[in-house]
């Protein structure tokens, strides 16, 4: 009840829109307008002739978009869509007059379908179908801003899922991987053994903490990275070597959770690790770069990887940020750069079949769609608008009702031009894409670049 007295309202606001605008092409072709009894009667007509075109245009609009949704755009549904239109239009005038000349005015029913004269539909039925039009326009624009935004939170949500279920891979890698040290201590070293799994529950402890966490600052990983260390020095001794700053430079900078644990693991998990062959193991920045770097030693034998190590680092980085982590090896050396990440990032830019495409690329084929429409629009307006002019000429030219449509639609245009060439402001080029943004910020953060 309270949607059908809100398209009621609609209804009496456009019919008095309409009837402004007649009144002022009536004035502007020299018609006298008085305010007496037929000025007021002429505005009930006006009225209900806007109340009954809305209601059924809209009662059609609605069971249509019910049924076809976002499909009703395709060509073949907006023909459909057009001539219900046209024919509920025809059909409610064709009622209206009926009722008007008959019942109010007791014409003769044989005398009034007599005289009924397809120009006596023209303007009503033009009026109608711009209204209808600006809707169906009105609804195409939105239901685009609403795919979009709903495109938008599909895409965060795929890549925060993801990003989830990489994190949740490093609980069970770390317990598993804790877990085979302290087996092969407890065969080579039962007491170290023993401080080993006292190490290993604080160990853990940062583990279990981290977890729900996307980035943490590198002195706090560098903490942990000590600690895990100590952990390993209890397997091999003096096997391995290791160098690591105090804190970082930049105490703001953050990186990946677990991301120098892994490194570790790998470093030792691929390498050997002797009192002959000590493994050198240096942790270090560079240019706003953390690097884990170690001596090449590599086994000729190794186990099965579980993938989860560089893997998931390299992973996890491309769901936050545009930068890379990058790994170079010379023979003798083998380094990882990890992007150490001090900026609000935004959110990460749509991949289509696993190809990242440009934001500038996206941006320029976009506001080219823009134009081709606007173009389109434009050339319609300059074929259909002589169109009805012929035609008021033909039919009645002492009423220049053309001016409805070439005013509405003219109107429409200027909206439609002003958002495909204007960059700022309301409904701008660019105010569709702020207002996502801050859309997606609102709902899911701001996370760091």
């Amino acid at each position: 009840m309270l949607e059908f007295f809100k398209d009621l309202g609609k209804a009496f606001t456009i019919g008095v829109i309409i009837f402004l605008i007649r009144g002022l092409i009536m004035y502007l072709n020299g018609f006298e307008i008085e305010m007496d009894e037929n000025f007021y009667l002429d505005f009930a007509y006006n009225q209900m002739y806007a109340v009954v075109l809305y209601m059924a245009n809209a009662h059609v609009l609605s069971y249509l978009l019910r049924r076809f949704k976002n499909r009703i755009f395709e060509i073949r549904n907006l023909l459909l869509a057009a001539s219900a239109s046209v024919l509920i239009s025809v059909v409610a005038i064709f009622i209206m007059r009926l009722f008007i000349k008959v019942i109010i005015y007791d014409m003769p029913l044989a005398e009034f379908i007599g005289a009924e004269k397809l120009m006596h539909y023209w303007f009503s039925l033009t009026i109608s179908i711009t209204v209808t039009t600006a809707f169906y326009i009105f609804y195409y624009y939105r239901s685009k801003q609403e795919n979009k935004v709903k495109e938008q939170k599909v895409i965060a949500g795929t890549a925060s899922a993801k990003f989830n279920a990489l994190k949740n891979q490093l609980d069970p890698h770390f317990l598993f991987n804790s877990l085979n040290v302290l087996t092969s201590l407890i065969e080579e070293h039962p007491e170290n053994a023993q401080r080993f799994t006292t190490g290993l529950s604080k160990v853990y402890r940062y583990v279990l903490e981290q977890k729900n966490k996307d980035l943490v600052t590198v002195d706090e990983e560098l903490q942990f990275a000590k600690t895990y260390m100590s952990l390993l020095k209890m397997r091999f001794e003096d096997s391995i070597v290791f160098e690591i700053p105090e804190q970082s430079m930049n105490p703001e900078s953050k990186v990946v959770p677990l991301s120098l644990q892994l490194l570790l693991e790998n470093a030792v998990k691929h390498n050997i690790v002797t009192s002959n062959k000590p493994l050198h193991i240096r942790i270090y920045e560079d240019n706003g770069i953390l690097i884990v770097e170690n001596n090449l030693q590599a086994k000729q034998v190794i186990k099965k990887s579980s993938g989860v190590g560089l893997s998931n680092i390299r992973q996890r980085y491309q769901l936050l940020t545009n930068k890379q982590v990058s790994v170079n090896e010379d023979g003798t050396h083998f380094k990882v750069a990890v992007p150490m990440l001090t900026k609000q990032i935004k959110v990460m830019r749509q991949q289509q079949e696993e190809k990242e495409f440009d934001d500038t690329y996206i941006r320029a084929r976009k506001h080219v769609e823009e134009l081709k429409g606007f173009y389109y629009n434009l050339i319609s307006y300059c074929l259909v608008i002589p169109f009805l002019i012929f035609i008021n000429y033909r039919t009645y030219w002492e009423f220049k009702w053309f001016w409805f449509s070439a005013i509405g639609w003219g109107v429409g245009l200027a909206f439609h031009a002003y958002k495909v060439f204007v960059n700022d402001g309301v409904l701008g080029r660019d105010w569709e894409r702020r207002k996502i943004q801050k859309f997606m910020e609102e709902e899911k953060g701001k996370p760091w670049d």
